[in-house]
Order: structure tokens, then sequence, then C-alpha cells
């Protein structure tokens, strides 16, 4: 339980946007784009296959009224591309599209973009697609990820410890057993029902819709964790079979084959229901990957899991066998073999460039991944030197004749050995919470993808929309002023800006000034030096030079004589 709380606490301190994974490659027409004649649909394209929503494309024209599409759909590209109609002779003006998919490893993609017919409105549509997810959904989703990892490592773990170690005493066990089966049952139910509500960044409330249930059972993901259903009601009843076999110290006489196989089956049918929902189900190589993955999971797991049932051993179990410890050393270094093989594979698959590595979040998550892994292989090489001298060792209990008067007893070696373990076990939590968190950001070869493309945006979010209350203290000196960054990541930025008086209707000022600064770095203030552009105010030359959390600062002078600064946190994506 001290495992799960770490794990919770960590997942609601770092609390965000989720990263999603299929990126926007370009859009027709261009974000931006000022077209002669009205198109007459549009059309997305992405790196990785996307799957469409309902309300996949909302259209807004210049004055703020959605636009009647038809049915969302893929283009001649295939399912890479999202497609909808236009109504025929659109107005002049600049029309907003908001547009929502499901990538191919299951995660929500969404985003906006703007064109025009004929010429430029004096003003853009103000819109919003709503939250791009539910803040609420969104963190009940993500523990319910890290859970399910957790489960499933101390499930799969706990289970090939006691098959291939062979406790003499696996009474202790039994808990971290069904800690784990329920775990991932219950974690998995809550995956379940909040996939529509993820998918279309609805609240928790709308959960139990049957129209969305419905829609969830019959796409991937839904089917994945079915599966996964399936298999741990399978793995009960396994169980219980198995138990009536059992001798009383709790061995399954005459079957251990049999336990392994059944139990080797079910580990590999539940690492595939992540396989086929993730990183793996989509990109280069998709035989190759969805293996590698499959291998990388299960060897995670036994080596993680199986740490937790050997402290768990070490501490409660009445006879802890020499023997047992060093067939899970063995066990262990044939883990970490698979991880390194599978691992490099997979960090190759993800980054595809050394720039990749070095500039994206993919590639710092991997690094810290990278760290944190030596520093369990250097816990775990100690943990093997205790293993050796446990296991040579002299029986605690020998016969006054054949006991060396020098040999050591094995109980400073056993608590030297718990000490270890403890540790390996403490960073494998750090290790696992950066591995959910890289299963749910943006690789950096579809981040390079991406930004081959004419389009400035994907991802989540596509641009930064920041609303900043402000008040001169006069009467009616009560507004807003709403920023637009675009594409609201490192590097050159277009901006906008509208002022919108105590009534909500928009609003002239003489003067209105923005500048951002990032404390954490001590950078700034940058002025953005916008300019009146009639009716907004714009400036397409300011560039961010680092990721983080900006601070935005502006100035409204509404009058000669009253002027007021207001300011607001964004952030800024690398």
């Amino acid at each position: 339980m001290t495992l799960a709380s770490v794990l919770i606490l960590l997942v609601l301190g770092g609390a965000g946007t989720a990263s999603a994974h299929a990126a926007l490659r370009s859009t027709d027409p261009g974000d931006g784009a000022v077209v002669a004649t009205a198109p007459s649909r549009l059309t997305l394209t992405f790196t990785e296959s996307v799957a469409l929503l309902d309300d996949s494309f909302r259209v807004l024209d210049p004055e703020n009224r959605r636009v009647d599409t038809g049915e969302a759909g893929h283009g001649p590209g295939g399912a890479r591309t999202a497609r909808v109609s236009l109504p025929p002779k659109l107005a002049q003006g600049t029309y907003v599209v908001v547009w929502r998919v499901v990538s191919a490893d299951s995660h929500p993609v969404s985003g906006a973009f703007t064109f025009s017919v004929g010429k430029a409105s004096p003003t853009l549509a103000v819109t919003t697609a709503g939250p791009t997810e539910n803040p609420a959904t969104a963190s009940l989703y993500d523990i319910g990820r890290y859970l399910a990892y957790l489960a499933a490592a101390l499930l799969i773990g706990t289970a090939a410890f006691i098959a291939l170690c062979r406790p003499a005493d696996p009474a202790p066990l039994r808990a971290p057993l069904l800690i784990g089966w329920w775990t991932l049952l219950g974690s998995t139910l809550v995956l379940l029902v909040l996939r529509a509500p993820y998918e279309t960044g609805a609240g928790p409330g709308t959960a139990f819709d049957p129209a969305a249930l419905g829609r969830t059972l019959t796409g991937r993901p839904g089917i994945a964790l079915l599966a996964r259903l399936a298999l741990l009601l399978a793995a009960a009843f396994c169980h219980a079979r198995l138990r009536e076999h059992a001798d009383p110290a709790g061995r399954v006489g005459g079957r251990e084959r049999l336990v392994r196989v059944v139990g080797g089956a079910l580990a590999v049918g539940l690492a595939l229901t992540w396989a086929t929902a993730e990183h793996a189900s989509a990109g280069i190589q998709v035989p190759v990957a969805m293996t590698s993955a499959v291998l990388h999971l299960l060897a995670m797991a036994v080596w993680l899991g199986g740490l937790t049932a050997l402290l768990l051993s070490l501490y409660r179990a009445a006879d802890l066998d020499p023997a047992t410890v060093t067939r899970f050393s063995r066990l262990a270094f044939a883990s970490v073999t698979v991880l390194v093989v599978t691992g490099v594979y997979q960090s190759w698959r993800g980054l595809g460039s050394w720039d990749a590595f070095t500039g994206t979040t993919y590639g710092a998550l991997l690094t810290a991944k990278l760290a944190a892994v030596v520093v369990l292989l250097t816990a775990a090489a100690l943990s093997r030197s205790w293993t050796g001298r446990l296991a040579a060792a002299p029986d605690p209990d020998p016969a006054p004749e054949s006991a060396p008067e020098s040999a050591p007893s094995p109980l400073p070696h056993r608590r030297a050995l718990r000490r270890s373990v403890l540790a390996e076990v403490a960073v494998a939590v750090v290790v696992l919470v950066i591995s959910t968190v890289l299963s749910g950001t943006l690789p950096g070869r579809a981040a390079a993808e991406a930004a081959e493309g004419p389009a400035t945006a994907g991802g989540l979010p596509v641009a930064s929309v920041t609303t900043i209350p402000f008040d001169v203290g006069t009467p009616n000196g009560k507004g807003k002023v709403q920023i637009t960054l675009d594409p609201g990541r490192v590097g050159d930025n277009a901006v906008q800006a509208v002022v919108y008086g105590p009534d909500g209707g928009l609003s002239t000022v003489p003067e209105l000034r923005l500048s951002l600064t990032l404390p954490s770095q001590r950078i700034g203030p940058l002025d953005a030096r916008i300019r009146d552009a009639g009716g907004y105010w714009t400036t397409s030359d300011l560039t961010v030079p680092l990721a983080g959390t900006w601070t935005m600062k502006v100035t409204v002078r509404v009058s000669e004589l009253d002027q007021v600064s207001a300011s607001a946190r964004v952030r800024i994506t690398g």
C-alpha cells in the first residue's frame, strides 16, 4: 500500500495536460491560409493512423457561429487522414476549425487552426473546443493507468517468483498476489468506464452514458481492456483449481510444469493488452515492436514484482532457502538482459535521431529513466553480492562438530540483503513511474515527422489561449484580454490579443502592451511588441526561447490617464 500511495501522490502532484502520440503533419487548407474560393472539404494529415469521434470537427464562421458540416471520415491517405465536407458558398472571412481525434495508440489528440476565404476577417471568431481534457477525468484516468502498471508488475512478478524461484514458505506472498489481482481488476474497470469521456474531453459524469459505453466496447482500446478483464478472470479460475491440488505446504504437487505454462500464457496475454493499445501498435515495424513491448513489460514485471516478493520473503517468511534467493538472482539477471535489448530497440524506434534524444520531452524522460536504471542496476549488483554471501554461509544450526569456527552467521547477510533489496524496490518505483509517463508522451520520431510538415499545429494543445481579467478601478473599467500564442511552443510564435469590455463585447483601447517572463531561468521580460491591427492586436515576431511556465503580463490603457497591468501564467511546451 505504501508503494501505491507513492504512485498516487506522484500522479496527483504532476497531473497536467496529457501528451498525445499522433502529431498533426498538415492541414488542407493550410493553417492561416487565405484561399480565393471556398474549399469543399477540410483534410488533416497525421503522423500515424487516427480514429474519429462523433464530434471530431467543429467549424465556426467569422461571426462565431457553427457551420453545418458532413460526417467526418478518412481521406484518400487512409487512416492517417481525417476529412469533413463543408457546405457550398462559404461567406468571406476567417474560419476557425477545432478538431479532436484518437491516435492509434489510444491517446486523444486535439487542436485548432484557421483559414480565410477571400480575405482575413478584421477579428477572428473567438472560441475554444471546451477543455482539451477534463481535469477530473484526466487525473482519474492517469491514476488508473499508473495503478494498472503497478498491479501488473506485482501480480506477474509475484507469480513468477513463486513458480520459478520456489520459496519454501510461499504464505507471505498470497497477499501481494491478491492485492495485484484486485488492483488490476479495479483499475481496468475504471479505465474501461472512463475511456469515453477521456477520448472526448468530457467530465466523469458522462462515463455511464450507454451510447458512449457502446463506442468504447467496440473500439480497440475498449476491446483490449475487455480482454484484460477476461484474462484476469481466467487467472483467478485457474488459481482456484490448482489450489485444490496443492499440498499442505502450498506447493502444487506434480503440476509445476502446468502452472508455468498456464501462468506464462496468461502473463503474455496480459502484456498484449498493453502492447495492442499503446506505442507499439502504431508507427514503424509494428510486429517487431509488439513483440519487443510484450517482452519488455514481462521482464519489467518479473524483475520489479519479483523484487517485492523477495523483500516480503526476507522479512516475513519463516524460512528462506538461500537457493531461492540464488534462483531469483539468475532470473533477475535474465530479465535485465531482456530489458536492455528491448529498451535499446524501443528507444531507437521512439527517437529516430540523436537530435530527438536531446531536444524533445520524450528524450529528456528517456534520459531520466536511463539514469534511474543505472542506479537500480547498481543496487542490484549489491544485492547479487549479498546473495552470493548468503548462499555460501553455513546452515544457521549446524552440528557442532561440522561448524567452522570462523564461519559467519547468515543472519547479517540476510539483513544486508533486505536493505539492498529495499533500495532496489524504492528505485524501481521511480523507474515504473517514468516508464508510465513515457507511455503517455509524444515520441521524438513523431515530433520530428510533424516538424517536417508545413503545419504549425500538432499535439495538445495546438495554440495557447490565455484570458487575463483586468480592472482599471473606474466605472465600466473592467474587462478581459484574450491572448492566443500560436503554436504555443518554443520558437517563433504569432500573437493575437482581443480586448473585451464589461458587457463581454469587443472593446477598443488606445494602447495594449504584452510581455513574457520566465522567472525560473531569470529570462525576460520579453516585449511582444504587439500592434493595433484594427480591432485586435497582433504580431508574428515573438520568439520564445525555452519551454516552461512563463508569466504573461498585459498592460491595458483605456484612456489618457487610466491604465492597469495584470498577469497570468502560461505553459510553453518544447
